[in-house]
């Protein structure tokens, strides 16, 4: 079943056609693969600044209703505020949120000062250039 051309040779690529689209390849893989990677870490990024900002929302809620601070991040689970904690998309958990204690003479029960901020505990730097921990 071999093609042949009228002179009598075989049809097919020869060696330089294929090494000049392998490399046209290669170059399309390597502007493709760092684009990919940091529209993975957007991603990751976007998720912890979400779920930041939902798990300050529910502190300050929780603190309202239950005017004191909560003590651990799951007691936010257990009263209901919250359904599952929120992951650490940089981390890649749940459990390892930093947390920011309130300072016991501005905390509305002042006995038992409670969580007041909470942050990522990833030591990475954002592609802002600061680190996760300080959002």
């Amino acid at each position: 079943m071999e093609r042949r051309i009228q002179s009598g040779k075989r049809a097919g690529f020869t060696i330089m056609e294929l090494m000049v689209s392998m490399a046209i390849v290669l170059v399309v893989i390597s502007v493709a693969v760092p684009l990919y990677q940091k529209s993975i870490i957007r991603a990751r990024e976007s998720v912890l600044r979400q779920n930041l900002f939902s798990l300050r929302t529910v502190i300050d809620e929780y603190t309202y209703d239950k005017q004191k601070a909560p003590q651990q991040l799951e007691d936010l689970v257990r009263e209901g505020y919250l359904r599952q904690m929120p992951l650490d998309p940089i981390v890649g958990n749940n459990t390892s949120w930093k947390t920011i204690m309130e300072d016991a003479s501005a905390s509305a029960s002042q006995s038992e000062p409670g969580i007041f901020d909470v942050r990522s505990s990833s030591e990475k730097t954002s592609l802002e250039g600061t680190p996760y921990s300080e959002w």
